[in-house]
């Protein structure tokens, strides 16, 4: 079967600039990547996706985009009579690759020197909360953990009196390379992990981390309205990335208690009033309780069991009001 074109592939136009071949290639790779694909449909998804893959790997070549505009496949496939890419021609496949699906799914990506950095890990943190303190928001304070370099080592990791080596697997790149018939695979280094650096004699105080886990306290502002399994971010405060990498985030999940007088739906409250058999037959006003001060309604008469009564204002004031 023929070969689609490939600007059709990814729906650009062939003056497409790099960023919108990129982007392009993002959506589509969001689209039918095969862990977002299972069941029905993922063989067609899968196809879809090595379709724009292969389409991405042309076009974002500056020497294999401009053969590919001059002479079609023919310019770029070697199966099709011209020398295409040959042997090496697929290498710079695996950081387009990385730097892709780094941004997508959290990968790493690559730093000056050839070492790998990757992004640190997002933490979760439950914070428990009453009605009250939910439906007028509050300031509060919470522990959690925090790495800071170690004093011993100065964050080498390495013990007092020696240092990291260059890795002899990589020589310091990071990263090793398997050749797969026509392709060359990129892969974090094994011996290393990505370091470019090995440390023979670690640091006794962090292990070898060159950083110490401690706990730091952090201000949190709970704002009002918000609800139950809402989450707050905290930018920066989750796990410390690697080889300069960023850090992660912290995501503070809330969890409101279970009120004695009040359900919550949405921004509005439910309660129930017990009434005296006299009052409900013939009518006359009740107090009511609220977030704040009692309320009073009147009731009419021959006012039936379960019948409800509407509040205008005394709910919840939700987050997009505040």
């Amino acid at each position: 079967m023929a070969k689609r074109d490939y600007y059709e592939v990814l729906g650009v136009p062939k003056n497409a600039s790099d960023d919108d071949i990129k982007k392009a290639y993002r959506k589509l790779a969001m689209k039918f990547h095969p862990d977002r694909n299972q069941g029905d449909g993922a063989k067609q998804a899968e196809e879809k996706f090595k379709e724009a893959k292969e389409a991405y790997e042309m076009l974002s070549d500056a020497q294999k985009r401009a053969a590919y505009d001059q002479y079609g496949h023919a310019g770029v496939d070697p199966s099709m009579g011209r020398g295409g890419p040959g042997a090496e021609g697929f290498g710079g496949f695996a950081e387009a690759f990385g730097d892709i699906f780094g941004d997508i799914f959290g990968g790493g990506g690559r730093r000056g020197g050839g070492q790998q950095v990757y992004r640190g890990s997002d933490l979760s943190y439950a914070m428990e909360i009453t009605l009250e303190e939910a439906a007028a928001g509050k300031d509060s304070q919470i522990r959690i953990p925090s790495w800071d370099t170690c004093d011993t080592c100065h964050g080498t990791g390495a013990k007092p009196g020696t240092s990291a080596k260059t890795c002899s697997t990589c020589n310091g790149a990071g990263a090793v390379h398997m050749r797969q018939g026509f392709f060359s695979i990129q892969q974090t280094c094994p011996h290393c992990q990505g370091n470019g650096k090995v440390i023979p004699d670690p640091c006794p105080s962090c292990n070898g981390a060159g950083k110490i886990k401690r706990q730091k306290t952090l201000e949190v502002k709970i704002p009002a309205g918000i609800n139950e399994g809402m989450r707050i971010r905290s930018a920066g405060n989750g796990e410390p990335g690697t080889n300069g990498g960023p850090p992660g985030d912290l995501y503070i999940e809330i969890r409101i208690k279970k009120h004695d007088i009040f359900e919550r739906d949405g921004d509005d409250l439910h309660c129930s009033v017990p009434v005296g058999m006299t009052t409900a037959a013939l009518g006359g006003a009740i107090e009511v309780p609220t977030l704040g001060s009692k309320a009073e309604i009147n009731l009419p008469e021959g006012t039936q069991h379960g019948k409800t009564f509407r509040l205008r204002g005394k709910g919840v004031k939700g987050l997009r009001s505040s």
